[in-house]
């Protein structure tokens, strides 16, 4: 036996109790599966090797493993389907062939039962008010009343319904209202000005509009109107807009009420529609040119949401979900789609920091949630101001903190388990628009180490890649994903021969989708995030994800936030700066410096400390608060700033002027 065969594995952070791992979903799934759908049996008392033996089981038996994910959640196919995948090339893949059915029926199932019907539904919460439920019934007759008033303003099933709103129980209703028609769901947050939701919705061409007249954030108002003025004359398609009084506007000429159109009592009608017909359109982030207009399907994102919020999730008639998001970004359609399991959804509308830090918790703490999930910025950002949920805080209904935008680093994992709970499941997960979920991330049956996720999810055949397609083990490399999901993109809007499509998935290993990450797949089955891949550095010919980078300098407490990026230069050289924003009362001095570039050398690698620390008033993100890190390295190599960026994608266009002066001084000594 080799030394490397004998090496000690590490010790788990949390690892769940036989009780836990007896009641979760999917351990019942599995034991159902193995009788049923052939799929092999659990090994009793050893969680990983039965997880590994499912999750491989999902992967090689597609057909089966998804046949089973309908069966086992009754998915109410109103036509039968004819095979579950006709077709498994990718894109292209065909899943349930001759199916119909409704997403928002099955979202709207728990109204059915007369013990439910009064129940919450949804439970609102914004930065003035106290949780305001929605019962199921009110939901149900709610999204019956809409449904009814777009069908009689000529909504029909392929038309596109576009909201400008913010996370409120409104925007759940829109949305399934929209989906009972048959209708195309897309949406933007209202902070998002003229131009970034004109960047979007023109694309789609809506034939309704859904709006507000403003919102709060952070402790103010912030009106809307001439905002949705502007929308309104450049969006020649609309027949109709509804308007929300959030902040007690009155309608403006020619719009119709919300509350008049979702006042009926009625039954609602929903559309059968074969499965692959459009649910929703979500957007890239649009950073270097109009954002992608991403086509997601009604029965693959029905099949998808089932399987990761009801057996990933773990998630129940009993769970009460709150996910810290936004209507402009793909976690809030996550998010709604916990109804389909019957689950409580926790809407909050304000501020992840308003009256102070510690202001997500005191929703989760209000709310009962049961499971919560946030970014990994806001679990960092607490760690650094001393916040002390689980002292402050009830919070003993949660069981679950999902994190995920950013890979978690392992001092949120620590600062985790110790400040919220040490019996705490910690799932970080990592996926993305493309496919409105997780690739890796959380099991309610396995152990969590420290950094790491998981394991790969059911049904989704993740590997890690080298750059000639040789799957690697405990090595990085590319994420792939070389078996198809239901929710892949059915289709690019504006993409009639899915020229854009292939281009952004399948150009580097056709057939395969390459999703742009950075992995390392360990022995053990638990997948490691190291960030973009696109953004990789590359010194010395050692590749390092930008991730890691910023998980070592951001733990130094004078480091707010951080920014890297490798440039190639001409004749070869490479240069790797390092941007900070500082916290308040620290001073990029020599000591700093030498802190930042000694704690890099001696916690990561000596051919990775930058060749430079330059201080910045703050680092510029999406509007979905990603870092702009490819944007940035194509200022830096000198590119315009109207080449490189879209500017209604990003939060503070002016944040990027110092990059493209620093572009054109370095861009001048090499001429």
């Amino acid at each position: 036996m080799t030394a490397e065969a004998t090496a000690p594995q590490p010790r788990p952070l949390w690892q769940p109790g036989p009780d836990r791992i007896a009641r979760a979903q999917l351990t019942r799934f599995h034991t159902w599966a193995a009788q049923r759908h052939g799929a092999p049996a659990a090994h009793p008392g050893d969680p990983a090797a039965s997880y590994a033996a499912l999750h491989r089981w999902s992967v090689q038996e597609l057909a089966a493993f998804w046949q089973a994910v309908t069966e086992w959640f009754d998915v109410r196919f109103s036509t039968p389907y004819d095979t579950v995948l006709a077709e498994r090339a990718m894109p292209g893949a065909r899943w349930f062939p001759g199916a119909t059915l409704n997403y928002a029926e099955h979202a709207l199932r728990a109204a059915e039962d007369p013990a439910r019907a009064r129940e919450a539904a949804l439970v609102h919460v914004d930065e003035r008010q106290e949780p305001q439920p929605v019962s199921w019934a009110e939901l149900r007759r709610q999204v019956a009343s809409l449904a009814a008033e777009l069908r009689r303003l000529g909504v029909r099933p392929g038309d596109r319904v576009s909201g400008y709103l913010p996370n409120i129980p409104q925007a759940a209703i829109a949305l399934l209202a929209t989906a009972a028609v048959g209708g195309v769901w897309t949406s933007c947050a209202p902070d998002f000005g003229a131009r970034s939701v004109l960047d979007r919705f023109q694309q789609v061409e809506p034939v309704v509009l859904i709006t507000v007249d403003g919102y709060r954030y952070g402790g103010k108002e912030h009106r809307r109107t001439d905002t949705v003025a502007e929308l309104r004359r450049e969006l020649p398609t609309l027949r109709a807009v509804v308007h929300i009084p959030l902040l007690g506007t009155a309608a403006p000429d020619g719009a119709l009420e919300w509350d008049t159109l979702t006042a009926a009592d009625t039954e609602p009608v929903f559309e059968q529609v074969p499965f692959d017909h459009p649910l929703w359109v979500l957007y890239s982030s649009g950073t270097t040119g109009l954002p992608k207009a991403i086509v997601q399907s009604q029965g693959g994102i029905l099949l998808e949401h089932l399987k990761q919020l009801g057996l990933h999730c773990d998630l129940g008639p009993a769970d009460r979900f709150f996910w810290y998001t936004s209507t402009g970004w793909m976690m809030w359609n996550f998010l709604i789609s916990g109804l389909l399991t019957g689950t409580t959804v926790i809407t909050y509308d304000g501020s992840p920091g308003h009256p102070a830090t510690d202001a997500q918790w005191r929703v989760a703490e209000r709310t009962g949630a049961t499971f919560y999930g946030t970014s990994a910025a806001y679990v960092m950002a607490c760690r650094k101001a001393g916040v002390h949920p689980g002292r402050d805080a009830d919070l003993s209904a949660l069981r679950c903190v999902a994190t995920t935008g950013s890979p978690l680093p392992p001092d949120g994992f620590r600062w985790l388990h110790d400040e919220v709970a040490t019996d705490l499941w910690i799932a970080s997960v990592s996926g993305g628009t493309d496919v409105c979920s997780c690739f890796a991330g959380a099991v309610p049956t396995l152990p969590v180490h420290t950094g790491e996720l998981q394991a790969p999810c059911l049904g989704t055949d993740l590997q890690s890649w080298d750059p000639h397609g040789k799957p690697l083990i405990g090595e990085v490399g590319e994420l792939v994903v070389t078996a198809p999901m239901p929710s892949m993109p059915v289709r690019f809007w504006n993409d009639p021969d899915g020229t854009r499509y292939r281009d952004s998935y399948f150009e580097m290993y056709p057939g395969v989708w390459r999703h742009g990450d950075w992995i390392t797949l360990t022995d053990r089955g638990s997948v490691i995030i190291h960030g973009r891949s696109d953004s990789t550095l590359n010194r010395q010919g050692v590749r390092m994800g930008s991730a890691d980078i910023y998980e070592v300098v951001e733990r130094l407490p004078q480091i707010r936030e951080s920014l890297v990026i490798g440039v190639e230069e001409p004749g070869g050289g490479y240069w790797m700066p390092l941007f900070v924003h500082l916290a308040e009362g620290a001073a990029l001095d020599g000591a700093l410096r030498e802190t930042v570039k000694r704690t890099l050398r001696e916690q990561l690698s000596p051919r990775h400390v930058p060749d430079e620390i330059i201080e910045i008033t703050a680092v510029p993100h999406t509007l979905t608060g990603k870092r702009l890190e490819v944007p940035v390295k194509r200022l830096l190599q000198g590119t315009p700033l109207d080449q490189c960026v879209n500017p209604g994608s990003v939060d503070d266009v002016e944040l990027l002027r110092v990059y493209e002066r620093l572009g054109r001084e370095r861009a001048a000594t090499h001429d």
